[in-house]
């Protein structure tokens, strides 16, 4: 659901999950517009000689001709002459312009708003779209791995083609839930939308096969089957396509994991590619590739999905694994029953899916590591400040070592508390959904300060959310020395976020008059949270057993001026649209010991939108002279398969998100990028953001 609002010439809409899109220069609107020929939830007629979007990517589309255009990254305007077109811009709704008139498209000087403008007053169809999708459906599944394996075959009906396209986010809804019962049952609108690929994936009859093959069942809407456990190979898994006569045989586990790794992001990667033939395509950076191996895009694009895969499977893993995009996402997951539920979240994130697999660490394994992440970020001076915690009796966590695989993120979905990862539940993602389907039309952000030692963090992030709230529809709240009753209304509260600083101890969150067990609230309606608090793990995985989605803690004691670096840094990145993990990972980089904070619940939630869409890291390095080398990166833990335009002169190229994109630039080219670019920047061993750090850069 998208709701809209117009405030003078100013069009606000804003989705189930708080993602803000302003639009500029509507002089009136039209509710329930006609369709257009894109994916769209909502359509309005708006009628305007120029409207205004923040800055983004944007392309035209001449409507019954092959004619196709891009805004260059260098600001030349762009002119098209009298016809009907439809314009797909990449703002932080899907947003699509359908119009018959002559139009410009151009950037702001400074490059901050992104300007379509027309001769005269014209009526322009605006068509939006959330980049999520609610479940609509759900099967009900046994405990059987026959039964198990159907319903994961029909998942992939919430795919909106079978075509290479599917790697847009904007074409992938939200797959069916899954949940427990006697007897399988689909609902009959998911067996009349299920396609048909006419490909199959065979594996053994057991829950680790199926939910390791799960996601690359889902990308190739194949349907996954068990095999009889009779006769040779019966251990082993294959990928089939009948029609054609091909069998794939694949390893049994564990190798299996490796061997489903490399068709999922060898296919993914191609399909990114081979969609550029389309109607929606980009000029991608890595377009090329298909030209070295010899592959035609405009045919593979329209061949059926047997033949696309056909082709692709004669393509070596080794000639393109070092041009595929960093995976964003690896979850690691129980293989048993009560797990299966999990399953469609984790694909709605095309998550890989892994078993999980620990070792102990090792005596001051812990410390090294963290010095080691501390120092490759190009840190240098470490803090000899006294704990956060001081001589208070802080709770203990028994932290294991995790078997890590491929990916930026990684997710817990089972035993044990490791480091390196999210540690979430199933509790998260349905508390997610809840949130989802409850809409607000505005944003709450509580901060409480419940030590007054600690005001330096609480007047840095005080400004933070404060400064976002003049662009945003925020209320933000600071409250200090909080009772235990006042504390618990906070959470019971309906909020998007909760930030408390001060102290915490086995029994619960300091207060002036005791300690709050987050185990006695009600309910917590806090959607997100962070304890920056010593040992808060528990009463933070307890928040998420009472309503959260996801929230920053902390394993043990912490140095109170690394405190509120990562509190402020936190802040900062988790209110410009960076998900909760990525928040998390970038502000503890700052602090020598990074590793005593982790993330629990989904970490893959964000509480907002950027207006960009795809927060983004840059990071520079000074060369000799005048130059330095600029290293952009993009990835999205909820928008796979989305890509990002660098703001340089230069450049004239889209990247996916997952490829890093590199240039060397003079000191006015860096501070032109970060004038134009909402990002945080790594420079000289601290982070900072984009606009505040360009003033650095000359004039």
């Amino acid at each position: 659901m998208i709701e809209w609002a117009l405030d003078g010439s100013h069009l606000r809409l804003v989705d189930a999950d708080d993602t803000v899109l302003s639009i500029h220069g509507v002089e009136h609107v039209e509710e329930s517009g006609p369709e257009i020929p894109r994916p769209v939830e909502e359509t309005l007629v708006v009628t305007t000689s120029e409207l205004r979007f923040p800055h983004a990517a944007v392309s035209a589309f001449a409507l019954g001709s092959s004619e196709h255009h891009e805004l260059d990254p260098d600001d030349t305007p762009r002119s098209l002459s009298a016809g009907e077109y439809i314009l797909s811009i990449k703002t932080a709704l899907e947003t699509c312009l359908q119009f018959s008139d002559a139009a410009t498209i151009s950037h702001t000087e400074g490059n901050e708003s992104l300007v379509v403008s027309f001769p005269d007053r014209t009526r322009v169809t605006v068509g939006v779209k959330s980049h999520h999708d609610l479940p609509t459906e759900t099967i009900t599944v046994p405990d059987s791995p026959d039964g198990i394996a159907t319903a994961i075959s029909h998942l992939a009906a919430a795919h909106k083609t079978d075509r290479s396209d599917r790697t847009y986010p904007s074409l992938r809804g939200h797959p069916a839930l899954l949940e427990q019962g006697d007897s399988l049952e689909i609902p009959d609108q998911l067996r009349a939308t299920r396609p048909d690929s006419g490909i199959e994936l065979v594996v053994p009859p057991a829950y680790e096969s199926l939910f390791v093959a799960a996601p690359l069942a889902y990308h190739l809407q194949a349907t996954l089957r068990t095999a009889d456990g009779r006769g040779r190979g019966s251990d082993r898994a294959r990928l089939r396509i009948p029609d054609f006569g091909i069998e794939k045989r694949l390893s049994p586990m564990p190798d299996l994991e490796h061997d489903v790794e490399r068709l999922l992001r060898k296919t993914f990667f191609l399909d990114c590619l081979v969609r550029n033939a389309g109607p929606y395509g980009t000029k991608l950076a890595e377009q090329h590739i298909l030209e070295a191996l010899d592959l035609d895009a405009g045919a593979l694009y329209d061949d059926s999905p047997q033949q696309r895969l056909a082709t692709y499977l004669d393509v070596p893993y080794d000639a393109i694994k070092h041009r595929l995009p960093d995976w964003h996402l690896s979850t690691y997951v129980t293989p048993e029953y009560d797990s299966v539920e999990l399953l469609p979240f984790l694909l709605d994130r095309m998550s890989m899916v892994y078993m999980p697999r620990t070792s102990t660490l090792e005596g001051k394994e812990l410390i090294e590591r963290a010095l080691e992440d501390f120092y490759r970020s190009g840190n240098e001076t470490a803090s000899t400040e006294l704990s956060r915690a001081g001589a208070r009796n802080v709770a203990a966590v028994d932290i294991v070592k995790p078997d890590l695989q491929n990916g930026r993120a990684h997710g817990w979905l089972a035993d044990g508390v490791p480091i390196d990862v999210f540690k979430t539940t199933s509790d998260a993602y349905q508390n997610r959904l809840d949130y989802l389907e409850q809409p607000s039309e505005s944003m709450s952000v509580h901060i409480v300060l419940n030590d007054p030692e600690m005001v330096g963090e609480h007047d840095s992030v005080a400004e933070i959310y404060r400064q976002r709230a003049q662009e945003l529809a925020m209320d933000v709240s600071v409250n200090e020395s909080l009772t235990t009753a006042e504390l618990a209304r906070v959470f019971e509260r309906e909020s998007e976020f909760v930030h408390y600083i001060g102290h915490c101890e086995r029994e619960g969150l300091c207060c002036p008059d005791g300690l709050l067990s987050t185990a006695s609230l009600s309910r917590c309606n806090a959607q997100t949270f962070f304890l920056n608090a010593c040992g808060s793990y528990h009463e933070g995985k307890r928040l998420i057993e009472k309503g959260s989605v996801a929230g920053g803690v902390t394993f043990r004691e912490v140095l109170n001026d690394h405190a509120v670096k990562v509190g402020s840094t936190f802040a900062k990145l988790l209110i410009n649209g960076f998900s909760i993990e990525r928040a998390l990972d970038l502000a503890r980089s700052r602090i020598m010991m990074g590793k005593d904070y982790a993330v629990v619940g989904d970490g893959t939630h964000s509480l907002i939108q950027s207006e960009q869409q795809l927060p983004t890291t840059i990071t520079i390095e000074a060369l000799d002279g005048d130059e330095y080398l600029v290293t952009l990166d993009c990835y999205s833990t909820r928008m796979t398969g989305s890509y990002y335009v660098p703001q340089t002169a230069a450049n004239e190229c889209a990247y996916l998100c997952g490829t890093e994109s590199s240039f060397t630039l003079e000191e006015a080219g860096v501070r032109s990028l970060l004038c134009e670019t909402d990002a945080s920047v790594i420079y000289d061993g601290d982070l900072y953001w984009s606009k505040t750090l360009a003033q650095q850069f000359g004039n």
